[in-house]
């Protein structure tokens, strides 16, 4: 991505109502505004649809936000495959890059630790479940269910169609590494395989680019539908658990990660939140990481990291780092079902969350919900799966604030990374602003480099 307008493979848009070739089109609100429509709107008919009975209406919300799901999941499988690969074969074009990707994983651990403190803290001080109607019968078996011996021995697939057919994103990360590194270690002779593989990741997220600008209507079915399954009242019997989730998420992105921006990187707080604002609005509406995953690329590059180390730590963090749905909830949850159980914890078992949450965290795949990680959780501590049948109903509602949270974090690390190595463009970091995901889509700032030419380490 350029780090100006003015750059001649860049071009932007000479005006709100052109493209960058000259064509007109039609103005639109700002892509936030037309996401808080879709929000107000899907509260107003999913409310509409309950209060009276509107059945067509319910079924319509239904179908709305279950069609935007599943373009977002139908992405995921080969988005997740070529970007992992042609993250790795990036690699080779960043000086010190063993040491980068070590830093970047230590980072993702020391954010994941403070994250999961933070949420096993307020569990601790808020008791969630204590003030809750809700008993164990009220709760039920989930329909899919984490172990440790799943999670270590389902790394590797069977075979390289089912991954991909079940949508099973820890096989399908495990098969794009063995493919990357194998590629790195064939040298000049993989050039044709990598350059496949990089036409391919472009025209991945030219196609997912489309379905983004379909979120504020996939907003409106996704809010409705949650309105119309489970009504306002059920928000009483979770007001404390919904707002100590919200309350640790809010704490980690505006708390934390500036905290660490300003020590560690010694970057402006102000100035990432400005670039980054597109990614964390996106996400908190998508639910879905890896579904951001284009969006979060862009706005880091745009915050001056280099695009090589970008498209390596972006990808892996989408798929690992998940300080929202893998450190905070799962604490909480865990707080939340042993109190509806009538369990105590013990200092072991917070132990046991930590560990969970930070070595775990990738069972939760990027994907929208966190079911197999609270599972994972509960199974660990001994805790009663069917308290996760407790969590389902007010997921939606939580999983927004959990993968914005998810996604700051992908993109924090990867900056405050650059700043330490001394590869950051301060420049373009100091004079990040937002944008329109529309503008971003227009113009060819997307567009790879020529073959001939070098590439630009910051380009």
């Amino acid at each position: 991505m350029s780090s100006s307008p003015s750059s001649p493979s860049s071009p932007v848009p000479d005006s709100p109502g052109s493209t960058s070739d000259g064509r007109r089109r039609i103005a639109l609100p700002p892509f936030w505004a037309q996401i808080l429509a879709g929000l107000v709107l899907g509260l107003v008919l999913g409310w509409v649809a309950r209060e009276w009975s509107v059945d067509w209406l319910g079924r319509t919300l239904d179908e709305i936000g279950g069609t935007f799901v599943q373009l977002l999941r139908l992405a995921v499988g080969p988005l997740v495959f070529f970007a992992i690969a042609v993250s790795i074969t990036n690699l080779r074009q960043v000086s010190n890059a063993a040491r980068l990707a070590a830093r970047t994983l230590l980072w993702f651990l020391i954010t994941s630790l403070i994250a999961v403190a933070i949420g096993i803290a307020i569990g601790l001080i808020t008791n969630p479940g204590s003030g809750s109607k809700l008993t164990p019968a009220d709760g039920e078996l989930p329909q899919s269910e984490g172990s440790w011996l799943d999670f270590l021995t389902g790394i590797i697939p069977s075979d390289p169609v089912t991954p991909f057919a079940e949508l099973n994103v820890l096989q399908i990360v495990f098969i794009a590494a063995v493919v990357g590194i194998a590629a790195l270690k064939l040298g000049d002779r993989a050039t044709p395989l990598i350059t496949f593989g990089e036409t391919a990741l472009e025209l991945l997220q030219k196609a997912l680019w489309w379905v983004i600008r379909l979120a504020p209507l996939g907003t409106l079915g996704l809010i409705g539908r949650s309105i119309n399954n489970y009504g306002w009242d059920l928000l009483s019997d979770y007001a404390t658990f919904t707002a100590g989730v919200y309350v640790g998420c809010l704490l980690v992105i505006f708390v934390v990660y500036p905290a660490l921006l300003y020590r560690a990187g010694g970057l402006s707080p102000l100035r990432f939140f400005r670039g980054a604002w597109p990614a964390l609005q996106l996400a908190f509406v998508s639910r879905s990481s890896v579904g951001t995953l284009p969006v979060t690329q862009k706005v880091t590059e745009r915050l001056g990291v280099p695009k090589e180390y970008t498209s390596f730590a972006v990808p892996f963090g989408a798929t690992t780092k998940m300080d929202g749905c893998a450190a905070i909830y799962p604490a909480l949850a865990a707080i939340f079902v042993a109190e509806i159980f009538g369990v105590s914890l013990d200092v072991q078992d917070y132990l046991l969350i930590v560990f969970v949450s930070v070595i775990g965290s990738a069972a939760t795949a990027g994907l929208t919900g966190a079911t197999v990680m609270t599972t994972l959780t509960l199974s660990t501590l001994g805790l009663p799966l069917e308290g996760v049948g407790l969590l389902l109903a007010i997921d939606p509602i939580l999983d927004m604030i959990r993968t914005a949270a998810n996604v700051a974090g992908q993109a924090v690390v990867p900056v405050i990374v650059a700043s330490q190595e001394g590869i950051l463009d301060r420049e373009k970091y100091n004079s990040a602003t937002s944008f329109e995901i529309s503008d971003l889509d227009d113009t060819a700032a997307d567009a790879p480099p020529a073959p001939p030419a070098p590439r630009e380490p910051a380009s």
